[in-house]
């Protein structure tokens, strides 16, 4: 198949990054770099109102090596673009021709508009929205790019310049910063943001945040609650836990505040300057939580390139977590009909014991994801392949699946054959009481699920599932001869008798 190789590059407030992907006739692309260069175009630009000498030679360096990395990796398309320290200096223009001449293509400067239109163009590529309604937002170093969302409709959309550079060095001079710099910030956040909405404001429940601020807050919240998820992608972080990260960060110094664990030290002089901006946001807001956006402006410009190139098929229907998990588990080759039968038998067993066990509809979509990767590990070998298809899972980027969602699945998906959960299984000990017991239960139904499809040939239906004291009996009903099915049902029921304490009879 057909690759392409694109470029975005952000020259922001500050850093400059650039993402070079390979994208195939599928809309499906592949990370191949992703460079940043922290050069502080911003830096003290509040109060002099151009670029200094310093970053303006940084920025200079950083797109000549750019230039470099481009022309190594063959990359045909570029697009590049400035945003909100080139709009607002004086000398921004002079820069811009001179990174235009170092480049050898354009850089085209937006305006705040466009920076929040790609931001949504990312968002809509990476949640699934429907039914709700979100605040989308963007903290640069610069500016902070605000969108009101229902469904996968933008509503409004402004740009404010509340960037962490740009808050750090009009308010906070200190350090550590005194209480009396850090009130005069959030009095100014508050007037901004009231300035932007002056009418009623829009009530939600959920921020969808991209930015550096906003990935190294999910960081140390991360390290905070000792989890070690591959990525920040879809983490969720609570109103709660910036209140109680920022209270701490402020009695530090800035050596201190470089020494958290989860944070870039190259961020530790503007994190609380962009923390107390976020902090505000949920306030005004009245937001409970974060759901982190890893990727916001670069991958909207991707997405923008890869439109325009016609690589990205349009859709009139909005993108589903169950057709890109099958979309993902097809890129590994997966036997369909099997995999397809199994989460079938698995939802079933699953709807039988939903009230009395209480178990949620969030955990049905775990158990359906689970079911339908089970054996994508066959991609990388017969041998082991629960183990292949939990590291395929971990690392995969699965749309509407949290980073802790994502854990789930895998070890649901891990525990579908040989040994049941243990303690030394270093993921699953990771994990908190709670989530263990569901990965059992979860990891029971879809390992008894695949047993009773031992053929792979889609014979056995589970009609009822009764409970009687201890005992779970289930009656199935096949099309021919099942006994080799109710052999593997049960040779593989061990996990659910586990996890549900009792039982199974098959009828």
């Amino acid at each position: 198949m057909e690759k392409t190789r694109i470029a975005a590059i952000d020259v922001g407030t500050n850093s400059i990054r650039c993402i070079v992907v390979e994208v195939d006739q599928r809309g499906r692309y592949l990370v191949l770099d992703d460079e940043k260069a922290t050069v502080r175009l911003g830096e003290n630009l509040a109060a002099s109102g151009v670029i200094a000498p310093a970053p303006f030679a940084r920025a200079l360096e950083a797109m000549l090596r750019i230039r470099k990395l481009l022309d190594g990796l063959n990359v045909t398309e570029v697009e590049a673009i400035a945003t909100s320290a080139v709009r607002s200096a004086a000398n921004g223009g002079e820069l811009v021709i001179v990174l235009n001449e170092a480049l050898g293509r354009e850089i085209r400067v937006i305006s705040g508009e466009e920076e929040a239109e790609l931001v949504a163009l990312s968002v809509r590529h990476n949640f699934d929205m429907s039914g709700k309604r979100y605040l989308i937002v963007d903290i640069g170093g610069g500016s902070l790019e605000i969108m009101t969302a229902v469904a996968n409709h933008v509503e409004n959309a402004v740009s404010l310049e509340l960037g962490a550079v740009r808050m750090t060095d009009r308010f906070l001079k200190s350090d550590p910063p005194r209480a009396q710099e850090l009130m005069a910030l959030k009095r100014f956040v508050r007037s901004e943001l009231k300035k932007a909405f002056p009418g009623d404001r829009p009530v939600v429940q959920t921020l969808i945040g991209s930015g550096g601020t906003i990935t190294s807050l999910a960081q140390m919240v991360m390290n905070m609650r000792k989890r070690h998820y591959t990525t920040t992608q879809g983490f969720e972080v609570l109103r709660s836990e910036v209140v109680h990260l920022l209270a701490m960060l402020v009695r530090k110094d800035t050596k201190g505040v470089r020494s958290v664990p989860g944070l870039n030290p190259d961020r530790a002089d503007i994190i609380v300057g962009g923390l107390v901006v976020i902090d505000e946001l949920m306030k005004f807001f009245t937001a409970n939580m974060l759901l982190v956006n890893e990727r916001g402006i670069r991958e909207g410009l991707l997405i923008r390139s890869m439109k325009q190139l016609n690589l990205l098929p349009e859709s009139n229907s909005p993108r589903t977590w169950k057709a890109a998990i099958v979309d993902f588990a097809r890129s590994c080759h997966f036997d369909e009909p099997h995999s397809r039968h199994v989460a079938t038998l698995s939802l079933s067993i699953f709807d039988a014991m939903a009230r009395e066990y209480g178990l949620k509809k969030g955990e049905r979509k775990l158990l359906e994801g689970a079911a339908l990767l089970h054996d994508i590990g066959y991609f990388i070998s017969y041998n082991s392949h629960h183990k292949h298809s939990h590291h395929l899972i971990r690392h995969a980027d699965l749309f509407g699946f949290s980073p802790r969602e994502r854990e789930m699945v895998a070890l649901i998906a891990r525990y579908h054959r040989k040994s049941l959960p243990k303690k030394k299984h270093a993921e699953y000990a990771a994990l908190e009481e709670k989530d263990q017991q569901i990965v059992c239960r979860l990891g029971g139904i879809l390992r008894l699920a695949d047993g009773l499809d031992r053929r792979r040939s889609g014979l056995v239906e589970v009609v009822t599932l009764k409970k009687t004291g201890t005992e779970f009996s289930m009656k199935l009903l096949g099309t021919e001869d099942i006994s080799v099915e109710l052999f593997g049902g049960t040779a593989k029921k061990d996990l659910f008798e586990k996890a549900f304490g009792g039982t199974v009879v098959f009828e």
